[in-house]
């Protein structure tokens, strides 16, 4: 036994975390100059016992703890209880639903330890064929390249064949955003609808749809025409919930200009005869954007119930609500608007990521410098700055009909 109070190689221990699962974990000393260590989680302490107590003798025994029957299923079951407090509520609920349903049931009897590229890369064919987009058999090489990517940490098994399989290849989509008459002709279109603030507000930030739908008025300086965002309104397992912006520079502060500030002004007003109309079914949580109940706004009703009826009306393609954020970043480097500006309204970690995903706006920009640059480098020279020049010892050259 370890007089140290350290854990030493082939010792166990069992712990209780703060989010109610108890744990069991083995140290298994170096393997190939890295210390490994096997995990165990569970509701119950006892079935944690009962484990370390089995794994423990497995290795008085002599037999590789990393060459157990454990299934594939079986271990992603526990990764995914052990990796939920630090997910994103909205990312937990996906990984869960891409293992459900497009891992587990084809290869998650397959143990874990026999897990081989070959089954991947059918498993990647025959979902591709039944349906599944490219795009997602990618996130779903991306969960699974994650949770194994544990499991060799553990030394569960010896390397994550996971990483040796290529998802398919995505195709470059073309990406959608109004023209500005378009824009415009929306914004027209749309005055007068319960959510007119809503369209203006989008345009006019570029925010992500779940930051804007969790905006609360105490988020809005309206005298100061600045609108500050630091949530984002995610669906999860247990319904709609809000939860912090996807990085750090998400969270930010984005001017807005007198004609945002005025809808929002007559938002405000619309919302009060609502409030008062609804009497006591209404739930006020200071949201500036409202079901009839003050209640948050469903993303998935809006598009449904919302969003293409107002496009239709309005006689503007039928694009995304997403869309909108690219219309607005799009619309503003082709203003010219500097990139650094445009990615921190975006929330973009860097200008160089806005550059990237707006890559199709940048050949026109470039042309434009050049038309600018041609115009001011050829323009036509006062006849006073021609004698001040020819004072200094310099006439300039006569200008030619044509290049040479």
């Amino acid at each position: 036994m370890n007089r140290t109070g350290k854990r030493g190689a082939h010792e166990g221990s069992i712990f209780h975390r703060s989010d109610g699962l108890w744990v069991g974990a083995i140290d298994l000393g170096r393997v190939k100059g890295r210390r490994k260590r096997r995990v165990y989680y569970n509701k119950s302490r006892r079935a944690v016992a009962e484990w370390m107590k089995a794994a423990l003798k497995a290795q008085q025994d002599g037999l590789p703890l990393v060459a157990g029957r454990q299934s594939l299923a079986s271990y992603l079951e526990e990764w995914l209880i052990a990796a939920r407090p630090a997910l994103r509520p909205r990312t937990a609920l996906r990984y869960e639903q891409y293992l459900r349903l497009h891992a587990t049931p084809f290869i998650g009897h397959i143990a874990l330890s026999k897990l081989a590229p070959q089954h991947l890369r059918t498993l990647y064919a025959e979902r591709t064929g039944a349906g599944l987009s490219p795009a997602s058999v990618g996130h779903l090489h991306a969960v699974l390249h994650t949770a194994l990517r544990q499991a060799e940490r553990d030394g569960l098994i010896a390397r994550n064949v996971v990483a040796l399989v290529s998802p398919p290849r995505v195709p470059r989509q073309e990406m959608r955003a109004l023209s500005p008459e378009q824009a415009s002709i929306l914004l027209q279109s749309v005055q007068g609808d319960r959510l007119a603030a809503l369209y203006e507000l989008a345009l006019a930030t570029g925010a992500r749809q779940g930051e804007l739908l969790a905006l609360r008025w105490s988020d809005v300086d309206l005298d100061a025409g600045v609108v500050t965002i630091q949530r984002s309104l995610v669906r999860s397992s247990v319904g709609l919930s809000f939860a912090e912006p996807k990085t750090s520079s998400s969270l930010r502060s984005v001017p807005i200009g007198r004609y945002t500030v005025e809808a929002l002004r007559d938002h405000r007003r619309r919302q009060a005869e609502e409030r008062i109309r609804a009497g006591t079914t209404w739930e006020d949580q200071g949201l500036i954007f409202t079901n009839t109940y003050g209640r948050p706004v469903d993303a998935g009703e809006l598009l449904r119930s919302h969003h293409y009826r107002l496009l239709d009306r309005a006689g503007v393609p039928r694009v995304r609500f997403h869309d909108l954020r690219h219309t607005a970043a799009t619309l503003m480097l082709a203003q010219g608007v500097h990139p650094k500006v445009v990615s921190e309204r975006l929330g973009h970690s860097t200008p160089m990521l806005t550059l990237t995903v707006y890559s199709h706006v940048t050949p026109t920009m470039q042309r434009e410098a050049a038309t600018a640059l041609d115009a001011l480098l050829h323009q036509p020279i006062l006849a006073t700055n021609v004698a001040t020049v020819a004072s200094r010892g310099f006439v300039p050259a006569a200008p030619t009909s044509r290049l040479s």
